[in-house]
């Protein structure tokens, strides 16, 4: 069985857990000012419709009474490691999503720990009763339906879905609760009568295939309960990638670029921490009609350079640029063929020995300086756009 474990607003929680004054309040992790964005709403901010990625001032708005504090990275990262630490005390295969929520396979620890509900509640347990912290748990077969399970209740959900029961599950459930369906997808499929999970169940995978390409035939899968992927540690994982679906679909070359080096170095960040180094870069990319294409480039050796790693998917993006000008709706940037760090390589037949050092040292302090005071804190020029961009 699979577990989602998704901390309850995360860093606005901390706040609340650190400064008792500010429980029951609504706090917002962020500015107010005209260029501030919100990085998490309690819940009793949320009440009033704040909202993470929501400009500040919105916010002020909408709570004249919200409580804005600075956000702390670091101490947030510290926190999300005593997290991961609880997970891994039940099971080695943990995926983290991000520092808050990660995916548990716990199918090969039942014995030890008894059954997956029972890890679940302990987790849960653990996480209150070491961190003063609340968490949703999902527990489900499948990775997507345990994410939804995990949504279904927040705060402090707690969701079981079993094998004989996912359909049963699912089927009443709005289509915008599948992976991949987000306002313009929804807004497709509701022109096409399809507003619950069950009515894209009644359909045929050809004719949402017809309707919408390969989206459709990924639709028809999730809405059938049919989910091979498995939960992979970062250092077990034969790929590593990094994706993003925007709200709105891009079309300014610079910030395209942007989003690119962004992933980028969330990809190779994560390749480095887990002592990998890849030899396949591949670009993945969503047009506004849904068709999605891919482009991969073998590199002459194996790195683990942000460095050679952006030159070689900024390459492809500008062939698939030239080929596929339209409107994107989704961009990803996955690293394949991993290897250990230590494993024998082919040297470079050229001298290439002082540039490679300094951009292993460039990664180095990148690396620490994130570990330090967050994965903001310092970035390339060219992720500018895409970190620091207004969110209407």
């Amino acid at each position: 069985m699979i577990l989602h474990i998704d901390m309850d607003a995360f860093y606005a929680a901390i706040e609340q857990r650190d400064r008792p004054e500010l429980r029951g309040l609504p706090v917002v992790v962020g500015g107010s000012s005209a260029r501030g964005v919100v990085a998490a709403a309690s819940y009793e901010a949320r009440r009033f419709g704040i909202h993470s990625a929501m400009p500040g001032r919105r916010a002020a708005e909408l709570c004249p009474d919200a409580v804005f504090v600075r956000g702390r990275i670091d101490h947030y990262a510290a926190v999300g490691r005593q997290v991961r630490e609880i997970f891994c005390r039940y099971t080695p295969l943990v995926q983290p999503l991000s520092l808050d929520e990660a995916f548990l396979d716990v199918s090969g620890t039942l014995r030890l720990f008894g059954t997956a509900e029972k890890i679940g509640r302990a987790i849960k347990s653990a996480i209150r009763d070491e961190l003063d912290l609340t968490a949703s748990v999902g527990i489900a077969p499948l990775k997507f339906v345990a994410k939804i399970a995990s949504d279904l209740q927040k705060p402090d959900g707690f969701v079981e879905v079993s094998s004989a029961g996912v359909q049963a599950f699912l089927d009443p459930l709005p289509v915008t609760k599948l992976w991949g369906v987000g306002r313009v997808g929804k807004d497709k499929l509701h022109r096409k009568g399809i507003f619950k999970i069950a009515d894209l169940r009644a359909r045929s995978c050809e004719e949402l295939h017809q309707s919408f390409g390969s989206w459709g035939e990924h639709l028809w899968k999730l809405s059938n309960g049919i989910d091979a992927r498995a939960v992979i540690p970062d250092r077990t994982a034969k790929q590593i990638g990094h994706e993003r679906t925007f709200h709105e679909d891009l079309t300014d070359p610079e910030m395209i670029r942007a989003v690119v080096s962004y992933l980028t170095e969330a990809v190779a960040g994560r390749l480095r921490s887990g002592g990998r180094h890849c030899r396949c870069v591949s670009i993945k990319y969503r047009r506004d009609d849904f068709r999605t294409f891919a482009r991969s480039v073998t590199l002459p050796r194996t790195t683990d350079s942000t460095d050679e790693i952006f030159r070689a998917a900024i390459e492809l993006l500008e062939k698939m640029r030239q080929q596929q000008p339209r409107p994107v709706r989704l961009i990803g940037v996955s690293l394949g063929s991993l290897t250990d760090r230590d494993a024998p390589t082919q040297m470079s037949l050229f001298d290439m020995a002082e540039n490679e050092s300094n951009q292993r040292d460039v990664d180095k302090v990148v690396d620490g300086l994130r570990d330090a005071i967050g994965e903001k804190a310092v970035y390339r020029a060219t992720s500018h756009d895409w970190i620091n961009r207004k969110t209407k």
